[in-house]
């Protein structure tokens, strides 16, 4: 059996103990309550302090939960209510495009998957929740890129890998994409990511009307093509999909 890191049990008591107990606590409370010397509870809380897990205040010198861990914290919280939010109108989006539904979030330069509706199929598929997608070929990559200025600067600092010959990884190029991203209220990967596949996707906002992930579709360029262009109902069955999403994390009407 893999052994426990004493140091991060004694950090993780640390951020239990400073949740828990009064609002700020001295560091000889800190060391007491948890049986440590004061050599070692003052060493454990500098590292948690310089990863702004913990701040000290000036005056006190007394200990207290940092911003960093209210902002990691936020961030699971938000995940969350985009995806419970999303549930329902993910399902109808399905049903009525026929297609595979995927919901979409920044995350380390790339696209993490946090909801996936399968193809309304008996088709053999798999589940990719926990995937992660490129932020400059994908259309849910594109509209984060478009909306979201963290995931603006990503794209463009990241290497641009050419999956297919239809890949847009000139920067000038892919500003001008991002662009029309932007006007049209929609991206679009017809083959840039995988071949024989297209994808739109479309951006949710919350109640401050920041972007805070995407929705779209996925399938076969056959099935949402029609005459060379993407089938203009699915791309108005993925918008309402963004913005019904939109409106129930209070982003109000776009």
């Amino acid at each position: 059996m893999a052994r426990n890191i004493q140091s991060l049990e004694r950090a993780a008591a640390m951020l239990r103990l400073l949740a828990g107990g009064e609002r700020r606590l001295g560091l000889s409370d800190i060391a007491s309550s948890l049986g440590l010397a004061k050599g070692t509870a003052h060493g454990i809380l500098r590292t948690l302090q310089q990863e702004g897990f913990v701040e000290q205040d000036d005056a006190s010198g007394r200990y207290q939960l940092g911003a960093e861990l209210l902002r990691l914290g936020t961030t699971y919280l938000d995940v969350h209510e985009l995806r419970a939010r999303a549930l329902v109108w993910t399902d109808d989006l399905a049903r009525s495009s026929g297609e595979s539904v995927y919901l979409g979030v920044l995350h380390q330069q790339g696209v993490l998957i946090v909801h996936h509706v399968f193809r309304p199929d008996d088709s053999r598929q798999v589940l990719e929740i926990g995937a992660m997608q490129p932020l400059h070929s994908t259309a849910l990559g594109k509209v984060l890129s478009a909306y979201d200025p963290v995931a603006h600067s990503e794209a463009l600092d990241t290497d641009r890998k050419a999956f297919t010959d239809r890949t847009v990884c000139d920067s000038g190029d892919f500003e001008r994409l991002l662009d029309i991203t932007r006007a049209r209220g929609y991206a679009a990967d017809v083959e840039e990511t995988w071949e024989g596949v297209a994808s739109v996707a479309a951006p949710i906002h919350d109640r401050r009307r920041m972007p805070v992930g995407a929705v779209g579709i996925t399938g076969a360029v056959e099935r949402l093509g029609r005459d060379g262009e993407l089938r203009p109902e699915l791309i108005a069955a993925v918008r309402d999909c963004a913005r019904a999403v939109s409106r129930d994390l209070g982003a109000g009407r776009f």
